[in-house]
């Protein structure tokens, strides 16, 4: 995702090389309003992420079988190609070196992240596997891995964001500059 110097979407101002700067002397609301803009931006881009990975793994699933000289996505039946499309989707164990976060939010730009990834394959035909030949399915994946690497970069900027804005607060909360009570008193709903 390129960032653009001056743009106004919330990963162009998060990303921004003075976006952090005296956040020291922010009021709490600003800096609490600067972390969820970074928290938000953090889901959108992991939201972005796992749709790559889908896409990539159906992918390399047809060009492993290729490489085998075995059928994969284009079964001859549809029962065949469930079968084989749930094999390759399916959650499998991963080492994860990420920080392990864990995302409350929703991400906010479906669509946006969506047309990216569509934008990245830039070619109908990757619905149909079938009608690429070698050459265009390894050019697909090097276009979206190259999308992905981009989406991974922003991803962990942005996480460096959010670890200094929430170190920040913690250290407010240390320091008791701030209290825990304020944000439980804020969250509780109106009647």
């Amino acid at each position: 995702m390129t960032v653009m110097e001056g743009g106004r979407r919330r990963i162009d101002r998060v990303l921004h090389p003075q976006f952090l700067d005296g956040m020291e002397s922010w009021s709490l609301d600003r800096l609490r309003e600067a972390r969820a803009d970074a928290e938000q931006e953090e889901v959108d881009l992991s939201y972005a992420r796992r749709l790559l990975h889908g896409r990539l793994d159906l992918l390399r699933a047809e060009a492993e079988h290729r490489r085998r000289g075995t059928r994969a996505l284009g079964a001859d039946t549809t029962d065949e190609m469930v079968a084989s499309l749930a094999g390759v989707l399916a959650d499998q164990p991963t080492r994860s070196f990420g920080m392990g976060r864990h995302a409350v939010r929703t991400p906010t730009r479906v669509g946006e992240h969506r047309r990216a990834a569509e934008a990245a394959v830039a070619d109908v035909r990757i619905s149909d596997l079938g009608s690429l030949d070698d050459a265009g399915l390894d050019a697909a994946v090097a276009r979206l891995e190259g999308f992905e690497d981009e989406v991974s970069s922003s991803r962990r900027r942005v996480q460096l964001v959010l670890d200094t804005l929430s170190a920040e607060l913690g250290r407010r909360y240390r320091d008791g500059l701030a209290d825990v009570g304020d944000v439980l008193t804020r969250a509780a709903p109106v009647r």
